[in-house]
């Protein structure tokens, strides 16, 4: 069965990512990218479903009295996984990553620290999501004189255009399904192992230079967090959890770009549910117009112009498809894929449906095109200049979003009831129609602001009156209704209204007397109806949590923000990642994981507080 969903790491070559269990297990890997079929998938089954477990055999099945500990990390600013292993009185460091160079691969390296270790390791090759299990080959090494050289062995798995070839100080043995093996390190021995997909119509990578590229990988991480601005400031000892917050989720971020496409995934998994057991299960390796618009800010923000280069661009290419028809998601090279189906795997603790693809590009949602004409406003405030496409075609989802004026849709969250006119999604084309105002009146390009601004104001007064209960005083979730949800936070984030205006803060006072948890932490919504097309309430939500912190901070409850960005930070995993949300009934994450709008959630609460 697979680990707790806080017990994994992120493994990233910024192309695609490889999740390593606490148990040294990694059940989670689809090559070459992100979004391809997972060649390792035992995260949402079994072992059966292909994994690679390296750790010491002790581990396995402890003996009574036997004392067995591990400790990881990842070196400092990267992505570069390392264990301590403590057996009895002897120990081995676990140390793997993915390389920044050369197509996906994985290394992993194993070095006696004191006395003597057993480890075993098993390989279980799958494509396909476990379903395919391919021809496997054990091929014998030579040295250049033509003398048999073990160390130069490798094991090459074949099924249709995939190829897997591994590589090893000692090759696994056994039956194709599933290969493994024990052996012995002592202090000061090294193994050294190599996992690379290639197409199968071509021959095997050359063997991995293992410290050339450790080297080159950690050097390309750190340079890259050092770019980061306040990141070699003299740290104050007060605020050293959040810094390394701070950077931990800025890394995140660029380890979720595509260095091929500039796309921003939402996360490296899918159907991790959000509630265990229950039917909250989604895809999320897609790139949302939402999370890359936000992720765009962050980076220029954070000094990243390369990053915000990459996410613009690929912005563009997405919105070209169809200016008059955009979709809330898309895939990784912007294409769109609107296929969702559901595979036969058992399912994350038996979480059922599995599904890959996602539906949700063929529903209109008026936040999207919003945070998309906020991103480019903000460019234009940084300096960046507009070019022959950028401008032209924002004019063109402009004049587009003024026939989407009052569309009902399923809002930010995606839901499956019935369609409603959504107060967010109207302030966030309330934003877009702004930005276009600006553009021509502050920025001197060409448009039609009256249009724009008339859009503008019918909008603000439609959610000023139908937006807001003038019985409960404060703003609600759809035209008309009485409830609330935590995306009316981003009211006083796109400039609606201010931080402190009373309409803000009543909404505020709402949010936590109706979807408040005990722990601070907030839900999206109040789905105690089943209003959203499930039966449960979902769990206490990072992103709503965290755009709840950002209003207390900018308001002036700078205690209360400061209390329940810990809170957040108390339920992310040891190495700084969160998920989707927290069970606190079952003191667990759920979700799936890593989530990017997370992360950029928490370093927008940081920079309020001046982090």
């Amino acid at each position: 069965m697979a680990s707790l969903i806080e017990d994994y790491a992120l493994l990233s070559d910024m192309n695609t990512g490889a999740l390593v269990s606490r148990d040294g297990s990694i059940d989670w890997f689809c090559a070459p990218c992100f979004d391809s079929r997972a060649l390792f998938a035992a995260l949402l089954g079994e072992a059966d479903q292909g994994r690679w477990l390296l750790a010491p055999l002790a581990s396995l099945d402890p003996q009574e009295g036997q004392e067995i500990r591990s400790q990881r990390s990842y070196r400092q600013n990267t992505f570069i996984l390392q264990t301590i292993w403590q057996v009895g009185e002897a120990s081995v460091r676990v140390t793997e990553f993915m390389p920044l160079t050369g197509g996906p691969s994985i290394l992993r390296k194993v070095d006696g620290l004191t006395g003597e270790v057993t480890m075993y390791q098993e390989l279980a090759l799958r494509f396909d999501y476990g379903k395919t299990i391919p021809w496997v080959t054990h091929y014998q090494g030579s040295n250049p004189d033509g003398q048999p050289d073990t160390s130069a062995d490798m094991l090459v798995g074949l099924a249709g255009p995939h190829a897997l070839v591994f590589r090893g100080d000692d090759i696994p043995q056994g039956d194709p399904q599933s290969k493994s093996h024990t052996f012995t390190v002592s202090a000061g021995q090294s193994y050294v192992f190599s996992l690379s997909y290639f197409p199968s119509n071509q021959n095997p990578p050359e063997p991995a230079d293992y410290s050339g590229l450790l080297n080159y990988t950690q050097d390309q991480w750190t340079q890259w967090a050092d770019l980061s601005k306040g990141t070699n400031s003299e740290e104050d000892p007060t605020q050293g959890r959040y810094r390394q917050a701070k950077t931990r989720s800025l890394l995140l971020l660029r380890s979720l770009i595509s260095r091929e496409t500039g796309a921003l995934v939402a996360s490296t998994t899918t159907s991790l549910p959000e509630v265990i057991g229950g039917k909250r299960n989604f895809d999320l390796r897609f790139a949302w117009l939402r999370d890359a618009a936000l992720a765009l800010e962050v980076s220029l923000a954070q000094g990243h112009e390369r990053e915000a280069a990459q996410l613009r661009n690929w912005l563009l290419r997405a919105l070209a498809n169809n200016s008059r028809r955009v979709h809330s998601v898309y895939g990784l090279a912007g294409q769109r894929d609107d296929m969702e189906r559901r595979l036969a795997l058992p399912g994350y603790e038996g979480s059922q449906p599995v599904r890959v693809g996602n539906g949700s590009g063929e529903e209109f949602q008026g936040d999207a095109l919003g945070q998309v004409l906020l991103a480019f406003s903000h460019l234009r405030q940084q300096g960046v200049a507009e070019d022959h496409l950028s401008w032209p075609l924002q004019q063109a989802l402009l004049n587009a979003a003024t026939e989407r004026i009052g569309e009902p849709d399923r809002s930010i969250w995606e839901n499956f009831g019935d369609p409603a006119v959504y107060t967010h999604s109207q302030a966030m084309l309330w934003a877009a129609f702004d930005a276009g105002v600006s553009a021509v009146e502050d920025f001197g390009l060409e448009g039609d602001a009256a249009t724009w601004a008339h859009c503008r104001d019918a909008l603000a007064q439609d959610i000023f009156t139908r937006g807001f209960n003038q019985d409960l005083g404060c703003f609600v979730s759809t035209y008309g209704g009485s409830r609330v949800d935590s995306s009316l936070l981003q009211l006083a984030q796109i400039g609606l209204v201010a931080w402190d205006d009373p309409r803000m803060l009543a909404t505020v006072q709402q949010i936590e007397q109706t979807i408040s948890h005990p722990s601070g932490m907030i839900y999206r919504y109040d789905n105690s109806q089943g209003q959203d097309g499930f039966e449960d309430q979902g769990q206490p939500h990072f992103v709503s949590s965290l755009w709840l912190a950002e209003q207390y901070l900018r308001s002036g409850r700078v205690q209360e923000g400061r209390a329940l960005l810990d809170k957040v930070l108390d339920c992310a995993n040891d190495l700084g990642l969160m998920g989707v949300g927290y069970s606190f009934e079952e003191e667990r994450m759920t979700g799936n994981f890593p989530q990017a709008l997370a992360h950029i959630c928490l370093i927008r609460v940081l920079d309020a507080l001046g982090v």
